[in-house]
C-alpha cells in the first residue's frame, strides 16, 4: 500500500515538474523569465530522481524479505542492504557483538611517525593480501623512495605478498604467516628484529581506531563508494595535518637539546624506518 501511494505521488511530480518545464519555456520565449531557472530546477530533478531510487530499493528489500520468509537467501552478492547506499555490502567480521557489518573495507598504511601514507577503500570485503603490495607500488610512486621496512598483520601473511614486496626494492618484510608455519618459516619469525618489528606494528593498531573515532571512518556521510572514498580521504587529510603540526612543534621545541647532542657525538646519525 505504502509503495503504491509513493508511485502515485512520484507520477505526480514527474508531471508537475514537466508542466513547470513547459510553463517555464512559454514564458521565455515570451520575453518573461524563469523564476526557477537553473539551480532551483536542479534540485527538483534530484528530489524526484532520489524518490525514484527510494522508491526502486524499497521494492528490492521487500522482495527480499518475501524470499527470506519463504526460506531462500538471497545472494549476498547483489542482496540490497541499504536504502540509501546502493554499494554497501556485508562483511562477516566474526566478532561476537556484530557477527556482519554493512559498508565497505578501508586500508590505511602509516610511516613510524604515524602519518599516514596510504590509504585506499574498495566495495565488499575483498582480501587484504593482494591490496599490501599495490598499496606499497603507490607509496614508491609518490615519495620516490623504497620502504625499508614493510609490516602488516597475519591476514597478509603469504609467500607471493613477500615475494612481490621483495620485487618492490624492500628490504624487510616482516609479516607472520597465515596457518602454522613450518619449521624454517618459525625460525625466522622468532628473530629477536622480526618480533620487534611484529610489536611496533601491533602499537600501532590504534591508528584505525584513531580514525573512526575522531576523523569520521566509523561511517561515511556521503553515499556510494566513490562518496565513501571522497569522505575517508578527508578523514586522512585531517588527522595527517594534525599528526604533522604536532610532529613539527615537537621538533622546533627540542630543536636546541638536538643540535647540542649531534655536536658532541659528531659523525655519528640515526636511522629511521620508512
Amino acid at each position: 500500500m505504502a509503495a503504491a501511494d509513493a508511485e502515485k505521488m512520484l507520477v505526480n511530480a514527474r508531471r508537475a515538474l514537466r508542466r513547470a518545464e513547459v510553463k517555464a519555456a512559454e514564458l521565455v520565449a515570451a520575453g518573461g523569465s524563469d523564476p526557477v531557472a537553473g539551480r532551483p530546477r536542479g534540485r527538483l530533478h534530484r528530489a524526484v530522481n532520489d524518490l525514484a531510487e527510494l522508491l526502486d530499493a524499497t521494492r528490492r528489500i521487500a522482495a527480499q524479505t518475501r524470499q527470506r520468509v519463504a526460506g531462500t537467501t538471497p545472494p549476498g552478492a547483489s542482496r540490497r542492504v541499504s536504502l540509501h547506499d546502493a554499494d554497501a555490502r556485508p562483511i562477516a567480521k566474526g566478532r561476537l557483538g556484530k557477527p556482519v557489518e554493512f559498508g565497505a573495507k578501508a586500508q590505511a598504511m602509516d610511516n613510524a611517525d604515524g602519518v599516514i601514507v596510504d590509504h585506499n577503500l574498495e566495495p565488499g570485503n575483498p582480501a587484504d593480501a593482494p591490496q599490501l603490495a599495490q598499496a606499497v607500488e603507490r607509496v614508491i610512486a609518490r615519495t620516490g623512495r623504497k620502504p625499508r621496512t614493510v609490516t602488516a598483520d597475519r591476514d597478509y601473511g603469504e609467500q607471493r605478498v613477500e615475494d612481490a614486496l621483495t620485487e618492490l626494492g624492500v628490504r624487510h618484510v616482516v609479516v607472520p604467516r597465515k596457518g602454522k608455519p613450518g619449521k624454517g618459516r618459525q625460525a625466522v619469525e622468532r628473530r629477536r628484529a622480526f618480533r620487534r618489528t611484529v610489536k611496533w606494528r601491533t602499537g600501532s593498531e590504534g591508528r584505525i581506531s584513531t580514525l573512526k573515532r575522531g576523523y569520521g571512518w566509523d561511517r561515511t556521510r556521503i553515499d556510494g563508494t566513490e562518496g565513501a572514498r571522497i569522505w575517508t580521504g578527508h578523514g586522512v587529510l585531517a588527522h595527517n595535518l594534525v599528526k604533522i603540526a604536532a610532529l613539527t612543534t615537537a621538533e622546533s621545541t627540542s630543536s636546541t637539546p638536538r643540535k647540542a647532542c649531534r655536536e658532541s657525538a659528531p659523525g655519528t646519525s640515526t636511522p629511521r624506518g620508512g
